[in-house]
């Protein structure tokens, strides 16, 4: 039993005629007739009486026809409605917590006037948090700091690329010292983001490279709070300069190079490599691409 035989049946029901049957159809007469035939041989019952060169339903056909409306009017609504799933489903986007801030909303402006119709939920996190939503497959694709952290699951894909920078107090004493060395720098008390960060992943990678564990006095999920610490010379940190330029521009910090430390780096478009990308989830990476081009 298909599909088709229950199409057939429906209309020969409706119509109470195979001859018409078959023209509405547009297949041959016969075709209508073994397609009843073989439904009645699959259930075991008689679905039409054949009297005076008519037809007319028994009581199993209007049993079956109930059953046979509401089986091929749900096949017609999934039809419809898996066609057009991507449509109708959001996307789902992962930021880390720079990226959310201060890249993720020149994004959108772009995603809307592209695809306006197209919904989106976004998640704004530290990157470890949004790669641990893609390996459960709550989110879709995502946008983090650095370098991630499960290479054998995720597949990562930078498209920008950023830097870190020292930022200290104006009346700081290493304002004074025209060439800062690692050294120098570790003797001083520092504020940092929260493990887990991106940002908080590089900076403790770069200085093991130089064999120093880093011990913060403080450490936090707000660039604002580490900002204003800084400010009162609490201690001096490393940051993104997207995150910390407007401060820089007012002269709240100060910004000093560093002599030892590559504070490069890239942002990342990630998605789980078994992940199924729909045509949304693609187009938004190259509306992430061209925007990163763009912006180079």
């Amino acid at each position: 039993m298909t599909l088709r035989h229950l199409k057939i049946f429906i209309l020969v029901y409706q119509l109470q005629n195979i001859t018409k049957a078959a023209k509405t159809l547009h297949i041959a007469q016969p075709s209508v007739s073994i397609a009843i035939k073989e439904l009645e041989n699959y259930y075991g019952i008689v679905l039409f009486d054949r009297i005076n060169k008519r037809i007319y339903p028994t009581q199993a056909a209007h049993n079956l026809y109930g059953y046979a409306i509401h089986i091929i009017d749900l096949y017609e609504e999934m039809e419809v409605n898996i066609k057009n799933w991507e449509d109708d489903s959001p996307l789902k986007i992962g930021c880390s917590i720079t990226i959310g801030n201060f890249i993720f909303p020149q994004l959108i402006k772009v995603w809307q006037k592209k695809l306006p119709k197209i919904k989106f939920n976004i998640v704004i996190n530290n990157s470890q948090i949004v790669e641990d939503l893609l390996l459960n497959n709550e989110i879709d694709i995502a946008l983090i700091e650095g370098e991630g952290t499960h290479p054998e699951q995720l597949i990562q894909t930078p498209f920008l690329s950023d830097r870190l920078c020292l930022i200290v107090c104006p009346n700081h004493p290493l304002t004074k010292i025209k060439s800062i060395s690692l050294e120098k720098l570790i003797t001083f008390p520092f504020l940092l983001r929260e493990s887990g960060s991106g940002v908080r992943g590089l900076i403790d990678a770069l200085f093991l490279t130089h064999h120093i564990q880093l011990e913060p006095i403080l450490e936090s999920a707000s660039t604002q709070a580490i900002v204003r610490a800084v400010h009162e010379n609490i201690g001096i940190s490393i940051l993104p300069y997207l995150m910390v330029k407007e401060d820089i521009a007012k002269g709240t910090v100060i910004e000093l190079p560093l002599k030892d430390l590559d504070l490069s780096r890239q942002f990342s478009i990630v998605h789980h490599k078994n992940k199924y990308l729909t045509r949304h989830t693609l187009q938004f990476i190259k509306i992430c691409q061209i925007w990163a081009e763009n912006k180079a």
